[in-house]
């Protein structure tokens, strides 16, 4: 291998603990990743071991130390000491936990006539960095992504006498609290909540189309306000219920909600173009009709917020419900950042073309989009294997109507209330 080749797939395993005065960190990684250090070899390719170690601590030094930033509160902590770098063998399974992790790193090298490939060595790194008291908040921004192509960090932080707390990531996470206080965690996750539906295509649209019909001349702003926050109410309820793994686990049923979300789009964008190609008004009961959809279609994007947020829950630290609730705070903020747009834009492009022109032609473009995208994913999905019907699979499918039961028995008492309060002011004006 080249000095310039970069790995495609590479694992790196960390552990943080802060210990008395200092901070200690652990981390592995493959040795092949440290590219520009040209360790010497012998044989057929094997790592000359007696030589290459003079080279370790400068190859953790410019590949692991400088890829980590830690912070003790706000005061980063600056560059580490390498207290001791080792090469393992890629069977070495001391990183299962901190304890053998350290006894192996601070322990003897491997012998000399060690025979071992070094594109299959690994370097085992202990960094030590000076800090004020080990009941600190700690933080890292790990900047490790440049070790490979596709870069997967398990990560262990942990506190004394606390419980440990694992991370999993791709890439370089950002700054990562090792244990965050609720307000670090609710503005993380309502950042998050707020750049996903920004990101997400499939649920601007589907609000386009909950915003088209008020634009008519038959339609009333009332029926917006009641419509999106049905829309609300149906995606909290399935994306904080998802997060208790109230949803099934299958690897087919990602695919199943994305369809199910497109298909959605579809539903709403052809009933306007019914709507809009009407003579007459709306019936009576259409407003009424519009939000309970709404609300139900809600439930099935929930399920695709989740999926986004499932990967994040892990830097809520013993926050969840508050990052639960944040990300749907972002998700809202989103939400109302993008109707101030369309409505708008909406507005304007009332003056260049008729009403129900216009909201017969978004809507087509819509419909058209979401059926390219339904037919899309109705391929992938059918290439997952439906469930078998055992145990597990009977649970999570009681789990899931359970929601479904609480959102209809929710839904049935608003619209009651719905109903009367609109049948009493009925009454009132006659």
């Amino acid at each position: 291998m080249s000095a310039h080749d970069i790995p495609s797939d590479v694992t790196v395993h960390a552990f943080v603990k802060p210990d008395g005065p200092r901070l200690r960190v652990l981390v592995r990684a493959p040795l092949k990743a440290m590219r520009d250090v040209v360790f010497p070899l012998r044989g057929q390719g094997f790592l000359d071991l007696p030589k290459a170690h003079a080279l370790l601590d400068g190859a953790a030094m410019l590949w692991i130390a400088g890829g980590l930033e830690l912070y003790e509160g706000d005061v980063n902590l600056g560059a580490p000491t390498v207290a001791h770098a080792r090469v393992s063998l890629p069977s070495d399974r001391s990183f299962a936990s901190y304890e053998e992790a350290l006894a192996r790193v601070s322990g003897p090298p491997l012998p000399d006539d060690t025979d071992i490939p070094w594109d299959q060595a690994m370097l085992d790194v202990l960094l030590e960095y000076p800090i004020a008291s080990d009941r600190s908040v700690f933080s890292i921004r790990p900047a490790l992504a440049r070790l490979g192509l596709r870069v997967v960090t398990a990560l262990s932080f942990i506190p004394p006498g606390g419980t440990i707390r694992a991370f999993e990531y791709t890439g370089d996470p950002g700054l990562v609290r090792l244990d965050p206080r609720w307000h670090q965690a609710a503005s993380r996750f309502v950042r998050l909540g707020f750049v996903h539906i920004l990101d997400g295509t499939d649920h601007l649209l589907f609000l386009l189309c909950l915003v088209i019909p008020v634009f008519s001349a038959r339609g009333r702003p009332r029926e917006l306000v009641l419509t999106v926050t049905a829309f609300t109410a149906g995606h909290s309820a399935t994306l904080i219920a998802s997060a208790w793994n109230a949803g099934p686990g299958g690897l087919w049923f990602p695919p199943l909600v994305e369809t199910l979300i497109a298909a959605s789009i579809v539903y709403m964008a052809l009933e306007n173009i019914v709507l809009a190609a009407r003579e007459a008004g709306p019936s009576p009961g259409l407003g009424q009709r519009r939000w309970i959809m709404a609300f139900g279609f809600g439930l099935v994007h929930g399920f695709g917020f989740s999926f986004a947020l499932r990967e994040s829950l892990q830097f809520a630290g013993s926050h969840l419900v508050t990052s639960l609730l944040a990300f749907n705070a972002g998700v809202e903020l989103g939400q109302l950042l993008v109707l101030a747009l369309m409505i708008p834009a909406l507005l304007a492009f009332r003056l260049v073309v008729s009403e129900r022109v216009g909201a017969i032609l978004l809507s087509a473009l819509v419909a058209h989009t979401a059926w390219h995208w339904t037919a899309d994913r109705w391929g992938r999905l059918q290439q997952f294997a439906w469930p078998a019907f055992d145990a597990a699979a009977i649970a999570a499918l009681i789990r899931l109507v359970m929601v479904f039961v609480v959102a209809g028995v929710l839904v049935w008492i608003v619209a009651g209330l719905v109903a009367g309060r609109e049948a009493r002011a009925h009454h009132s004006r006659e």
